[in-house]
């Protein structure tokens, strides 16, 4: 896949962001240090989240370098014909609350948009208080749980209409 660049300036300066696919070695990086973080948060469910958190079927990918340096990233995937889930969103911790996790978000959008879908959806645990705060932030609303999430009660699920 071929990689494109994207430039976005917000309170931390200068970040670059590429569209890739998840193969992106970057990316792995990041989604490791993401896994490891979520490790100690999860628990026990680590094991059920992870199940559903696999890369290998990701197609569109992001990742944020602040200073040519990757700092972040997210992805996102089909999941019907009208949406795209919003997954392994991670911003490094002594760099949030700089706006990065939200320019990523802005750009899986627009992604999302260019390529026909018209909601974007996402599950997140409610022991990641930084992530629910950025999808309320950026207009996401409070959904019931979906697909594998439903009985699940440490889950919250989030939809935004792109249009």
């Amino acid at each position: 896949m071929s990689h494109t660049s994207a430039k976005a300036t917000d309170r931390v300066g200068h970040i670059s962001l590429i569209r890739c696919s998840a193969d992106n070695p970057d990316f792995q990086k990041l989604v490791a240090e993401l896994d490891q973080d979520l490790r100690i948060r999860d628990g026990a469910e680590h094991g059920f989240f992870a199940a559903f958190n696999k890369t290998d079927r990701i197609k569109h990918a992001v990742v944020a370098y602040l200073q040519d340096r990757p700092v972040g990233c997210g992805a996102m995937r089909a999941y019907n014909d009208a949406s795209m889930e919003i997954k392994r969103m991670y911003v490094q911790a002594e760099q949030r609350g700089l706006g990065i996790g939200g320019t990523i978000l802005k750009e899986l959008e627009k992604w999302a948009g260019e390529s026909g879908f018209t909601h974007c959806i996402l599950e997140t645990g409610k022991k990641q208080p930084e992530a629910i705060a950025l999808y309320l932030k950026h207009q996401y609303h409070y959904i019931p749980n979906y697909g594998p999430y439903e009985q699940v009660e440490s889950s919250v699920c989030f939809e935004k209409n792109l249009h």
